[in-house]
């Protein structure tokens, strides 16, 4: 989710006696708490009545973006993500909102074209949102089926970012697509010694010792992974959510079919 700034303390604004109830600062905290915390059918008609007092503030506009894409209206969301750009153009949060906004709706170009704004804007060092942008265009580059290009910018996110371990973790999975799987397992090694309850490492580490014949550590990291988070059984979370590449994916089916 984008940076969230709580802005507009000591605005003076013209109120409707309606919201004349709740100060302008108190009502965006609101909307704030209720977005973070994930109460989103909450958080939306409070950014409605944030933007009726204040429909120049580029930030709730972008908050509010968020939270239709999670209420499951990506194209609202891409509306409200291009006022808050309208509004403050030097802001890379919108662009990256709205790239994930339209990769929900299979828009690889536009996504890409929104990730690359950021990219060209910051410098090497910026650590977020570059990160952010260099992981979401490896995922466009995931879907789209050029994984050499992806596990690039899945790697140059987990630089930008030390301790990045998703990123590291889909480097390693790109890897394993492509065939490097001696990479991709020396990775997802040491994702697990240094995170030892990283679900997705472990559940990658399974599908490839299965694929190599090590049943009994593939059951071993199924054992640790499974319990962490049961979504790794479903393979169309794996593909459509999580966006594992094609190879992991059947791997890992295979393996639970057999072991079932």
């Amino acid at each position: 989710m984008a940076t969230l700034i709580a802005l507009l303390l000591g605005w003076q604004v013209l109120v409707t006696p309606a919201l004349a109830a709740v100060p302008l600062p108190q009502l965006f905290d609101q909307a704030l708490s209720a977005s973070r915390e994930g109460r989103f059918a909450e958080a939306l008609p409070l950014w409605n009545q944030v933007l009726e007092v204040a429909p120049g503030d580029a930030a709730a506009w972008s908050n509010r973006g968020n939270v239709q894409l999670a209420l499951g209206d990506p194209r609202a969301a891409i509306a409200d993500q291009t006022r808050s750009m309208a509004l403050d153009g030097e802001s890379p949060d919108p662009h990256l909102n709205r790239g994930t906004a339209e990769e929900a709706l299979g828009e690889w170009a536009a996504a890409e074209a929104d990730y690359r704004w950021i990219l060209e804007r910051a410098p090497q060092d910026a650590g977020e949102p570059r990160a952010s942008a260099l992981y979401n265009l490896g995922n466009v580059q995931g879907s789209l089926g050029d994984w050499a290009a992806a596990r690039s910018s899945f790697e140059a996110a987990s630089l930008a970012r030390p301790g990045f371990a998703m990123a590291r973790s889909s480097a390693a999975l790109a890897a394993f697509q492509l065939g490097d799987r001696v990479a991709a397992e020396r990775e997802l090694r040491n994702l697990i010694r240094r995170y030892p309850l990283f679900a997705d490492a472990r559940a990658a580490l399974t599908a490839l010792l299965w694929q190599k014949g090590a049943s009994g550590e593939a059951e071993s990291n199924w054992a640790a992974a499974s319990g962490l988070d049961p979504r790794y059984r479903q393979q169309e979370w794996l593909r459509s959510t999580r966006r594992w590449p094609p190879e992991p994916v059947e791997a890992l089916a295979q393996f639970l079919a057999l072991s079932s």
